[in-house]
Parts: C-alpha cells; structure tokens; sequence
C-alpha cells in the first residue's frame, strides 16, 4: 500500500467544489435564492435584482478551478505551490457559497478540503507538481 498525499487528496475535492460552485452560481441566476432567507430577508439584495452572489460564486468556483488544474501560467508559480496561499483563500471562496441557496454543497465540499489541506500543511507535505514536464 502506498503513502496518502494528503494535498492531492484536497486538490481533487477543491476541484469538484469548484465546478459545483459555477453551476451553482449559473443556476442561481435562474433561481436566486439566499440560503440563509428563512432567518433574515436583508441579504436578499445581493441575489436580486442585481445577482452579485451569482457572479462572484461562477468567479471564485473558475478561479479555484484553474488554480487547482491549472492553468498553463499558473503552473509551477509559487502561488500554485502555496497550501499557505489556499488556507487564506478557501474561507473566503466558502463563505460565497455557503450564502447561496444552490452552494452549499460546494461550500460543505470546500471546508472538507480545506481541511484536507491543513491536515497536510500540519504534517509539513509540500506541494509538487503531479507530472514534470
């Protein structure tokens, strides 16, 4: 049996929290709806009539996307093999979900693998590239 590398592990769980979070951002332009309206209405003007919510969930879900592919100018920086980096930026892209009504899945998959990756930032894994050109 192998070792578990804890930081692919997470890369694999980000990766599907972040195509959740663009079809969740994607369908709330159709249905929008605030996850957290049967305690309070007054987030509801950030889903309508102007869909902010929506816009930066399809934003953040391409932006964790191609951070966690990654895209071709991306690969290799050092911002790709930060887990420091994704541990700042995951509470924020979590947040945005979890406050639209169709990402909270992507947001409960997002605190998953952010802790994922703390448990390999605290056993002191580094981030590699999966393959080397």
């Amino acid at each position: 049996m192998g070792k578990l590398i804890k930081n692919h592990w997470a890369r694999l769980i980000i990766l599907t929290a972040a195509a959740y979070q663009v079809a969740a951002g994607i369908h709330g332009f159709f249905w929008p709806k605030i996850f957290w309206d049967f305690l309070t209405k007054n987030l509801d003007g950030a889903v309508k009539p102007i869909p902010v919510l929506q816009v930066l969930n399809v934003v953040f879900g391409v932006i964790m996307f191609a951070w966690e592919w990654p895209l071709g100018f991306i690969a290799g920086s050092s911002m790709h093999r930060s887990i420091e980096a994704r541990l700042v930026a995951l509470p924020l892209v979590a947040l945005a979900g979890a406050l639209l009504y169709q990402g909270t899945n992507a947001a409960l998959y997002y605190i998953v693998g952010m802790m994922v990756y703390f448990w390999a930032y605290s056993e002191g894994e580094v981030r590699r590239p999966i393959c080397d050109p």
